[in-house]
């Protein structure tokens, strides 16, 4: 294999393999989250507390401070925390040790910088969660899997873009969501939704709007292993039988939604092509369904339009 085939081929990622690495990572990422969900105003939707994909790991994007602006960046190339402001600070911390330290230091990096924050310290979203200055049991980093995981995290990243540059209507960004620990894009019809009765806050703000998503995610202890998702909400009648691409991709009645598992990618002629088939076609049988109109996907480009 040559040194450009070694860095676009889609990199393994069993989710046993990694699965320390993955869930001290995931606590890791919830800390910053939480930071986010502090400072930032609140957006519909939760659009003010995803992290993003960068090119050297995921971002939390500008977080206010009064007129300042902070940020916080994994490095999955040094393997640190960086946290910056628009003065000029700048604060490292190495990504490794106890969920219990790394907030201690994060929060003692905050107050260096001048940046009073009050977090909630119980994780979200997760299962018998341990309040962040109590964690000692989640303190596993292995730098190369968490290389390997952005390395994967960051090609689908560029895939997804593609899905979405393909929409009239409104969309999220693709973020990356520290709850859930997934890579995630909605569409949206514009038409409000009344959420469940004794519907959670969680779901009461995410999901009071029509929506279309496709994602990944690298596995969890209900899906042990990484794949991608898609589904609709409110899920139409019928959503569980509707024919989809590619080969592999299928309706999972213990999910609720459409899955597709990374390993089938990966063993694809072509992957990219295989992620866009999925979420194109899901998109599609989803919409026909939620009778969406059809103009919002007739995009004209440069190209075709002559220029």
């Amino acid at each position: 294999m040559t040194t450009v085939e070694q860095q676009t081929a889609w990199p393994a990622l069993p989710y046993e393999d990694w699965r320390e690495t993955r869930d001290t990572l995931h606590m890791y990422t919830q800390v910053i989250g939480k930071l986010r969900l502090a400072l930032s105003p609140f957006e519909p939707e939760w659009a003010h507390v995803p992290l993003y994909v960068s090119p050297r790991g995921l971002t939390s994007s500008v977080i206010p401070v009064g007129l300042r602006a902070i940020d916080a960046e994994f490095d999955f190339f040094d393997h640190a925390l960086v946290l910056r402001s628009s003065d000029g600070d700048i604060e490292r911390r190495p990504l490794g040790g106890t969920v219990a330290d790394f907030y201690d230091d994060v929060m003692r990096a905050l107050r260096r910088m001048r940046v009073e924050a009050h977090l909630s310290v119980l994780p979200s979203e997760v299962a018998d969660p341990i309040p962040f200055p109590d964690d000692r049991t989640h303190q596993t980093y292995v730098a190369e899997q968490a290389a390997r995981f952005h390395r994967a995290l960051s090609m689908v990243d560029v895939v997804i873009r593609e899905h979405r540059a393909h929409f009239h209507g409104r969309t999220t960004l693709v973020q990356f969501f520290w709850g859930t620990f997934d890579l995630a894009l909605a569409r949206y019809s514009g038409r409000l939704v009344e959420t469940p009765q004794g519907a959670g806050v969680i779901e009461r703000v995410g999901g009071d709007v029509e929506q279309i998503c496709v994602g990944w995610w690298p596995g969890n202890e209900r899906v042990p292993y990484p794949a991608f998702f898609a589904y609709a909400y409110p899920a139409p009648d019928g959503i569980d039988s509707v024919s989809i691409r590619p080969d592999g991709a299928a309706w999972s009645p213990t999910a609720g939604e459409f899955l597709l598992p990374y390993d089938s990618v990966r063993s694809a002629a072509d992957p990219r092509q295989a992620i866009l088939d999925f979420a194109g076609s899901t998109y599609a049988e989803a919409a026909r369904l939620l009778a969406w109109d059809t103009a919002l996907t007739r995009v004209i480009t440069p190209a075709s339009a002559g220029v």
